[in-house]
């Protein structure tokens, strides 16, 4: 036998069993066949494979807006992966919106409290744009790719022997089918081998299946790794964001009410009173505001005596106006109280230049 005939013969075989299959899920459907159940514990873990990959797929396109809202750039990504190339870099909205509170602020004077302000901001803004590339990045390595492993890949082996486990079973109600029909003992000796050995083939194709979906459970468990792993990249960034955000209030608390007030809320209220949620507490344990408590008792210890102390100037500030004192981060200076004087105030002195000045951006040295 050549190899031609071979595969003439192989063709002929398939065609003849699809056929055979083509007839019995008909005669099933119009309920003119009987079908072979799968056993309970089968079906159960089919049902779960099944929900499994359902969520899944919801779960990573929802992840997918989540972390990239743009319709356009995820298709744009999309592609790009698929080429197998890397996508062109560009800035993401909260870089792009710094670097044109940068470019105003410049623009209309870094002297200037307007100025001085956007540019604050718009580096705020630019270190939230970065958290933000460092939260996608993460979260696609340690929490996407794995979604999309599964159901890429175990998914797909489980579908595959799945079909296989149909036909099996076809082939089983087929051969059934047959035996019943014959009338004559040579054709149901036959009949009856052809059904031995499609049963056997159904109860092996039917193992396989169960150790794969068996599998789903151990899916499970890695999936719930990969969930920890994306809430601690969540946790970082909003950490993050709260840190500088409470940094950049800080830097702008000192600006003149007149400024800053709106909607009657006044921009002197502390940095410390902002609610930050306890899930943070951990990340914002090194921020400024720790060391409020001790700050204000030294400040308020000050103000209340007619002595003066040295301090250290923790951000730069631009005098609003004549009566009070430009400052440079990390200098030195002579501060002191005097009666009458707000209670968010200090007189500070530089060599021969004194004036008012903002206790938020100071530190008392001993």
């Amino acid at each position: 036998m050549n190899i031609m005939d071979f595969n003439v013969k192989k063709l002929a075989a398939d065609a003849g069993a699809f056929l055979s299959r083509a007839v019995q899920f008909t005669e099933e459907k119009l309920g003119q066949a009987e079908k072979t159940e799968l056993d309970a514990h089968l079906e159960n873990l089919l049902s779960k494979a099944e929900c499994t990959k359902l969520w899944t797929e919801k779960i990573m396109k929802q992840t997918e807006v989540l972390l990239q809202p743009n319709p356009n750039a995820r298709i744009e990504e999309f592609v790009y992966e698929k080429l197998d190339r890397k996508a062109p870099s560009r800035m993401n909205n909260p870089e792009l919106l710094g670097q044109y509170m940068i470019d105003a602020g410049n623009e209309f004077g870094p002297g200037t409290a307007y100025g001085n302000a956007l540019i604050k901001c718009g580096e705020a803004q630019k270190r939230i744009g970065t958290a933000d590339r460092e939260l996608i990045q993460t979260s696609a390595i340690n929490f996407l790719t794995p979604l999309r492993n599964f159901i890429e890949g175990d998914y797909k082996t489980i579908t595959k022997e799945r079909k296989l486990l149909q036909n099996k079973r076809l082939d089983l109600d087929a051969a059934k089918t047959r035996l019943k029909k014959a009338k004559v003992a040579e054709a149901r000796a036959a009949s009856e081998q052809e059904v031995r050995i499609t049963q056997s083939e159904f109860d092996r194709q039917a193992e396989i299946t169960r150790l794969l979906l068996e599998g789903i459970s151990s899916t499970h468990a890695h999936h719930l790794r990969c969930l920890n792993d994306f809430v601690e990249a969540q946790m970082t960034y909003y950490a993050q964001c709260y840190q500088y955000m409470l940094d950049l209030q800080k830097q702008l608390g000192s600006f003149p009410s007149t400024f800053l007030s709106n909607n009657n809320q006044s921009s002197s209220t502390p940095a410390q009173n902002v609610s930050a949620p306890s899930v943070l507490a951990s990340a914002s344990a090194s921020l400024p505001s720790v060391s409020n408590s001790i700050v204000t008792s030294g400040l308020s210890e000050l103000k209340s005596s007619s002595g003066s102390r040295k301090a250290r100037v923790l951000y730069d500030y631009d005098a609003a106006n004549s009566s009070e004192l430009s400052l440079l981060a990390d200098e030195v200076i002579t501060v002191y109280s005097i009666p009458g004087m707000d209670s968010d105030w200090l007189m500070g002195e530089r060599g021969n230049q004194k004036g008012k000045v903002p206790i938020t951006y100071l530190e008392l040295l001993n």
